[in-house]
C-alpha cells in the first residue's frame, strides 16, 4: 500500500513528537517516500538531523532560509497524504482559526490531499471546551482525526491525550489511503483496484442498553472501538459499509461508512433484518444483551424495599437469525467473548449459529477486552480454519479479520 506513495509529516512542539521518528521509520520501511515539515517549536524535542537521517530527505522548517523559499504550495500538491503527528494545542488552536505564520501552517493551507491529524496534549487540555470546538472544525473541513489514547501523560496524570502509536497511525493512514476515491475508483482499463469494490456489507458495534425504566438500564463495556475498526477497514478495501453502532461516545467519519444509531437490543435486530439480504458480508462484533427485562417501568422505580426482583427474558439471537437466512455467497462473522472454555463455545456457535467464522477473545488475555485499544483474536472458519494472533492495536486486528474475510469471499 506505501509503495511509492509520498508521506508529508508534520511535527509540532509536542513531547510525543519522539514518536515521530518510530514513525518515520515505518512508514520508509513499508516503501513511502518521507518528507518532514518541522515547526519552529518542534526543534525543542527532536531533532531535524534525526528526521532527516531517518527520512532521508533534508526537513524543512521555515518558509524562508538565506536566498531560498520553500513552496508550501508545491509540498501540499506533491503530498498523496499529509499527516500531522504529533498535533500539538497549540498548532491544532491555529488550524481552527485559519492562522499562516509558519511553513507548516502555510502547506496545510495550501495541501490538496488527504489529510489526518494525531492530537497530543495533557488530559485537561484535551477535554477543555475550546479543544473540542476547534477538534470540529478541524473535521468539518474534512481532516481525520486518529482517535488519542488513554494512558501516563507527560504530566505525571493517567488518562486521555496520548498520540496513537506509530504502529496505529501506520494503519489509519494505510486505510485512508485505501480508501481514497482514486484507490476505490476503477483504473483506467476498468478493473477494480480495491479488493471488496461493490460489495455491501453489514457491521454491529458496541453495546446495548436494556430499559428498567426511564433512568436506569442494563448494560455492558462495550466501547464500541473494534467494530468501528473493521467498519473502517472494510471500507478501506472497497466496501460500502452500513455500521450499526449501540450507545457508545465514539464517532466516525470515513469514507463510504453509513452510520446508524441505535441504543436496544431489539432496534439493533430490527437494523440487521432491515440490511442483511442485501449484503455480501455482516460481521456482528457488538455485545448484545443476551436478556431484557420482562417489563419496563414507564416511571422511575422508587427504592422502597431491601431487595428488588427484576425478571429477565431472553432477547432475539441476531446471529442465529442471521445464520437461518444467509444464502449462498454471503459471508456472515460472529463474535465470542468468553472468561472460560472459549475454544469450545466459539466451535459450538460456529457450528448452532450457521457462521462461517467466528473471533474469539478472552477477558483473560492482558490487552483484550472493552475499551481497550489492543486485542488478542483466534479465528475459526467452517472449513477447519483455526488462527491465533498475538495481541495488536484493534485497527490491525480489524486488518486480519478482513483479509480472512476477503479469503473466505474468494475461496
Amino acid at each position: 500500500m506505501f509503495q511509492g506513495k509520498k508521506i508529508l509529516l508534520g511535527v509540532t512542539g509536542s513531547i510525543a513528537a519522539y514518536k515521530s521518528l518510530l514513525l518515520v521509520r515505518l512508514l520508509i520501511k513499508a516503501g513511502a517516500t518521507v518528507r518532514v515539515i518541522q515547526t519552529p517549536a518542534a526543534r525543542d524535542f527532536v531533532t531535524p538531523l534525526s528526521l532527516a537521517t531517518l527520512s532521508k530527505n533534508p526537513v524543512l522548517s521555515d518558509l524562508f532560509a538565506a536566498d531560498t523559499w520553500a513552496n508550501h504550495v508545491e509540498l501540499g500538491r506533491w503530498a498523496d497524504i499529509l499527516v500531522i503527528a504529533p498535533l500539538s494545542c497549540n498548532t491544532l488552536a491555529k488550524m481552527a482559526a485559519g492562522l499562516c505564520d509558519n511553513l507548516l501552517m502555510a502547506t496545510w493551507l495550501s495541501a490538496t490531499c488527504p489529510v489526518v491529524l494525531a492530537p497530543a496534549m495533557d488530559e485537561d487540555m484535551w477535554r477543555h471546551p475550546a479543544t473540542r470546538a476547534n477538534l470540529q472544525r478541524l473535521e468539518s473541513f474534512g481532516n481525520k482525526l486518529i482517535p488519542v489514547e488513554k494512558g501516563e501523560l507527560a504530566s505525571g496524570l493517567f488518562g486521555d491525550g496520548r498520540m496513537a502509536e506509530p504502529e496505529t497511525i501506520l494503519e489509519f493512514l494505510r486505510a485512508t489511503l485505501a480508501a481514497s476515491p482514486i484507490t476505490n475508483a476503477q483504473d483506467a482499463q476498468g478493473t477494480h483496484t480495491a479488493p471488496l469494490a461493490g460489495k455491501k456489507a453489514l457491521v454491529t458495534a458496541g453495546p446495548t442498553y436494556e430499559a428498567i425504566d426511564p433512568v436506569r438500564f442494563i448494560g455492558n463495556h462495550s466501547s464500541g472501538k473494534m467494530g468501528i475498526a473493521i467498519a473502517r477497514e472494510l471500507a478501506a478495501r472497497g466496501a460500502k459499509v452500513h455500521l450499526v453502532l449501540g450507545p457508545s461516545a465514539l464517532t466516525i467519519d470515513f469514507p463510504g461508512i453509513t452510520l446508524q444509531r441505535v441504543t436496544s437490543a431489539d432496534q439493533m435486530f430490527t437494523a440487521c433484518l432491515d440490511h442483511f439480504a442485501q449484503t455480501d458480508i455482516a460481521v456482528l462484533s457488538a455485545a448484545v444483551a443476551d436478556y431484557t427485562p420482562a417489563v419496563k417501568a414507564p416511571e422511575k422505580i422508587k427504592k422502597n424495599d431491601d431487595t428488588f426482583l427484576l425478571e429477565l427474558t431472553r432477547t432475539k439471537d441476531i446471529l442465529r437469525t442471521l445464520g437461518s437466512t444467509k444464502k449462498p455467497g454471503q459471508v456472515l462473522v460472529g463474535f465470542a467473548l468468553e472468561t472460560s472454555g472459549g475454544r469450545e463455545y466459539a466451535l459450538g456457535k460456529l457450528q448452532s449459529k450457521s457462521a462461517d467464522l467466528i473471533v474469539l477473545n478472552s477477558l483473560r488475555d492482558e490487552g483484550a477486552g472493552f475499551g481497550l485499544d489492543t486485542n488478542k483474536i483466534t479465528i475459526f472458519g467452517r472449513n477447519g480454519l483455526e488462527k491465533a494472533y498475538e495481541k495488536k492495536p484493534k485497527q490491525q486486528v480489524a486488518a486480519d479479520i478482513v483479509d480472512t474475510i476477503v479469503n473466505s469471499l474468494y475461496a
